[in-house]
């Protein structure tokens, strides 16, 4: 009998595009197992008019789909990393983390740069932690909330509504839409959201035949980097709603990892980083977290809680 397993992901444009390449990867090296796309609607997906903070912030986009894995109505999850919890529920476990994508953000913007914006120009964007850093770098240009699907985002940035806006490089690359992209945003003074650009591949904790399917997918520099990330986003308290950024980089068996925290209106920002052993992202996390802690980090966090 034919192996059957069920791929589950959001029904969003960009999020079929993922799990259908999970798919591809996963039929290439398994060609005696039949894979089957399912949809599951989250109550991110429910609700696009409403702020992420208001949904409840971190989850939102994946509770759905850990709840069909638990009931097995899918045996595959295929995540955006960066909307993942740093504690996966019970049962359940982040079984791979392919090759990561591009993980800054970008400005899409009639203007091209960040820089070119005239004062007072309006900017679009759902994310506390993007909002912080644009004013840091602009002090005088105003922040939209936004939210909307990747498509309608984008007429928005070429609207009489706004003069551009603020999104991940890896979501418009992974569409085929790079050529919208008017500047990169540099990681030293814009960093992105932990796990952005990476895909989380989660499946329930016992089912080691799933696993041993999966696993080949793993791409060790970018789960080194995406586990040290969270690491340090778990140890500031994870599921708090403070602006708290992360990116890992692997080199020559060093991980190096860089990370901010604000409190929410951005009037400071602290920035640390920190470098150790690729083969203990973990730990490299925490200790950048108490580095920042050290700095008062965690004032910054209980006024986003």
């Amino acid at each position: 009998m034919t192996e059957h397993l069920r791929i589950g992901s959001r029904g969003s444009k960009l999020a079929v595009i993922q799990a259908e390449y999970v798919r591809d990867q996963l039929v290439s090296l398994n060609p005696g197992v039949e894979f089957e796309m399912v949809t599951v609607t989250t109550t991110g997906d429910q609700n696009t008019t409403v702020s992420l903070e208001k949904l409840g912030g971190e989850g939102v986009f994946v509770k759905e789909l850990e709840e069909a894995l638990l009931k097995k109505q899918i045996d595959i999850a295929v995540h955006s990393l960066k909307d993942m919890l740093t504690t996966i529920p019970e049962n359940l476990r982040l079984a791979a983390v392919p090759q990561r994508v591009d993980p800054r953000d970008v400005i899409i913007s009639p203007a091209e740069k960040l820089a070119e914006l005239p004062a007072g120009a309006k900017i679009g964007t759902g994310s506390q932690r993007r909002a912080v850093q644009i004013r840091a770098l602009r002090s005088d240009i105003e922040i939209c909330g936004l939210r909307g699907n990747i498509d309608t985002r984008i007429r928005k940035a070429f609207s009489d509504e706004l003069d551009g806006i603020v999104m991940a490089a890896a979501a418009l690359i992974r569409l085929g839409m790079e050529d919208r992209i008017s500047e990169y945003l540099s990681t030293e003074d814009f960093i992105p959201a932990v796990g952005q650009g990476a895909l989380g591949i989660e499946i329930r904790a016992n089912d080691a035949r799933t696993y041993e399917i999966v696993a080949p997918l793993d791409h060790q520099p970018s789960c080194q980097c995406v586990t040290a990330e969270r690491s340090f986003l778990r140890a500031l308290g994870g599921g708090c709603r403070a602006p708290i950024a992360a990116l890992g980089i692997v080199e020559d068996e060093k991980l190096s990892l860089n990370g901010i925290v604000s409190d929410p209106q951005g009037n400071t920002i602290l920035h640390a980083s920190i470098e150790g052993s690729a083969s203990e992202p973990e730990r490299v996390g925490r200790e950048l977290a108490a580095k920042m802690i050290d700095m008062g980090a965690e004032s910054l966090v209980e006024k986003g809680q």
